[in-house]
């Protein structure tokens, strides 16, 4: 492919940004900085970056994801909360917490077609991408506003998608480097098949530790999915986004971001043929920052051979 990047919210985020949702009612950019506990909302027509401030990670208000709500507002999370934001009056109200008394923060989240969030936790960083391992959980929150747990031991939680026919959830661990899949019933929110309740139906659909093109270092972080069925990976320690065949597991293109630690993409735009890129500025060296000063912005990428699809909403 030949897209072409370019830099359309110069270093906005002054941790890591992540979480990126194009919101097709009002035509903005939603994105968080999660680390100083930001959610942005940016509007390409006027160019102004609006954001609100929860708190410090060191008191655990990080905010890692934002999604729109059918009825209005927002759902964010701060800390291990999932939270309604009203961006008007800027009241906020905590909707369900997980994790209770462990160490961890909730870290990306995104909502399947029916409208529920689904969201996971993971140990707090000691440094970017080392955490305690195993801390975290998945859960979801369903549309009657309950919160399920889907999976124990998780590391990092990272990156939702599913198939345009909602039988297929991906959904990447970025500590073992891969992109799993799970068969999904959008009716009951299950996302692991069992057989005589026994075993789970998890398969590798995406071994980064087996691509010899990929950084030894490079981590699968945020994924967005395409009208064709392919996966958009933002890959940290990287500088890129790679497009894989799930059905292959192989590599079929990548974007090259002018930062090293992309975070996460979405598809945007009023046709849905742009991709805006999240990076990290968090941990970034004096010498890397030298190689690549615009870490911690937003960039667009263009000319990509391909689309997304407007991204589901909370029903509830």
């Amino acid at each position: 492919m030949a897209a072409e990047v370019e830099v359309v919210i110069e270093k906005s985020c002054h941790t890591t940004g992540e979480g990126p949702h194009w919101d097709e009612r009002t035509q903005t950019l939603l994105y968080v900085d999660i680390n100083d506990g930001y959610v942005h909302r940016w509007s390409p027509e006027t160019g102004k970056d609006e954001k609100h401030k929860f708190g410090k990670y060191t008191s655990y208000t990080s905010c890692s994801l934002v999604v729109p709500c059918k009825k209005g507002g927002y759902l964010v999370s701060v800390g291990t909360s999932v939270c309604h934001f009203d961006w008007d009056t800027k009241k906020l109200t905590t909707l369900q917490t997980v994790d209770k008394g462990k160490e961890t923060r909730i870290n990306d989240g995104k909502c399947d077609a029916s409208g529920r969030l689904w969201f996971a936790t993971m140990g707090l960083e000691k440094t970017p991408a080392v955490v305690n391992k195993h801390q975290g959980s998945l859960f979801s929150l369903e549309i009657d506003g309950s919160v399920k747990k889907h999976i124990e031991g998780v590391s990092i939680s990272n990156g939702f998608a599913w198939t345009a026919d909602n039988k297929t959830m991906y959904y990447i661990d970025s500590i073992p480097r891969k992109v799993f899949g799970y068969n999904f019933d959008i009716k009951t929110g299950t996302m692991m098949a069992t057989f005589f309740l026994l075993f789970i139906n998890e398969r590798v659909v995406v071994d980064l530790g087996r691509d010899d093109t990929i950084p030894t270092l490079a981590f699968p972080d945020g994924m967005t999915i395409d009208t064709d069925g392919k996966l958009w990976v933002a890959c940290f320690y990287a500088g890129k986004v790679f497009r894989f065949d799930p059905e292959t597991g192989k590599q079929i293109g990548a974007i090259d971001v002018p930062a090293k630690r992309t975070t996460s993409c979405c598809f945007g735009g009023k046709n849905f043929d742009e991709m805006y890129i999240t990076c990290s500025l968090y941990g970034v060296t004096e010498d890397e920052l030298k190689e690549t000063p615009l870490a911690g912005s937003v960039f667009r990428a263009t000319g990509l051979g391909a689309k997304g699809t407007p991204a589901p909403v909370y029903e509830g």
